[in-house]
């Protein structure tokens, strides 16, 4: 029987199934409500503990926080601290801007803790399956301890080296996924201005060289009218693209593709893009509608 003990902070969207995962695997779990309590009370009904106050979740050994982003991992870590047991390990399985990761992670072994930053590669689904992907950024050592927990809700890991790096790959990856968003919405805009309509254009792109699991998510939407097919909100797109950003200015590198995604998502965000309703797929009609597209 493993002596680990697992803390988890934001049993949501992907939170939920990614605890589950871990109680299947054996391990002790404490949760914690925030707002929805329907997730931590199946997780109750499943063997979980819930939480009376972050200072249980703090006794934990390894805690997992999958928050919206570095304001409210900071402030989560910051109130775990204090009631932290020594060598206690935080994964922080959000996607985050990887200068906060990386003072987290400093702050943290100063105080005889550890982190990995392991952000998540799926959906909702993959993560109920237990068959996430994640590329992890920690000390060799902290990997190590972390790694037989990770296993139990991802499929795929690759340590990817020190603290940050986890983050730093996963806005890389973001920005491939946001780009594609942004180039399918804005090629369909143009398709149907031009006189061919969105399911022309997908009986062409579909089965192609072009086609990818991604675009198959995408048009999950724009073609079969699915408005969950994909449950990554545009604020939380905007986020990340803002992040990556603040790291190619944080290295002097020109990104103008990477601004022109970005630009893409605040405008639908400016136009009413909701963070709770609007996923990333119906940035395509935000985007029509900017050019006077009326799609059916």
């Amino acid at each position: 029987m493993t002596s680990e003990t697992v803390g988890f902070v934001g049993v949501g969207l992907m939170g939920h199934g990614m605890a589950s995962n871990i109680l299947k695997a054996g391990y002790p779990v404490t949760v914690i409500a925030h707002r929805n309590r329907a997730p931590v009370e199946d997780l109750v009904a499943k063997g979980a503990t819930e939480a009376a106050s972050m200072a249980d979740i703090a006794a934990c050994s390894i805690i997992h926080i999958c928050a919206p982003g570095s304001p409210q991992v900071e402030a989560i870590v910051s109130e775990l601290m204090p009631n932290m047991t020594p060598n206690a390990i935080i994964v922080d399985c959000s996607t985050s801007d990887p200068n906060s990761t990386m003072a987290l992670a400093e702050g943290l072994e100063a105080a005889g803790f550890g982190m990995a930053d392991a952000p998540l590669g799926g959906t909702p689904v993959q993560a109920e399956a237990g068959e996430l992907a994640t590329m992890v950024g920690a000390p060799d050592a902290v990997f190590a301890r972390v790694k037989p927990v990770i296993a139990a809700w991802a499929g795929a890991i690759v340590h990817m080296g020190p603290s940050g790096a986890g983050h730093k790959m996963k806005l890389l990856n973001n920005f491939l996924a946001m780009g594609y968003a942004a180039m399918y919405s804005e090629a369909l805009a143009l398709s149907e201005k031009v006189g061919i309509t969105t399911n022309q254009f997908d009986s062409v792109i579909r089965g192609s060289r072009m086609d990818c699991g991604f675009y198959q998510t995408f048009m999950g939407y724009a073609v079969e009218g699915n408005a969950e097919a994909h449950k990554f909100t545009l604020t939380n797109a905007l986020k990340d693209m803002r992040y990556l950003e603040a790291m190619a200015d944080g290295v002097a590198l020109a990104n103008p593709i990477g601004n022109a995604v970005k630009n893409s998502f605040a405008l639908a965000h400016a136009a009413g893009g909701d963070g709770a309703e609007d996923y990333v797929p119906h940035l395509v009609d935000y985007v029509a509608k900017r050019n006077g597209v009326t799609r059916g």
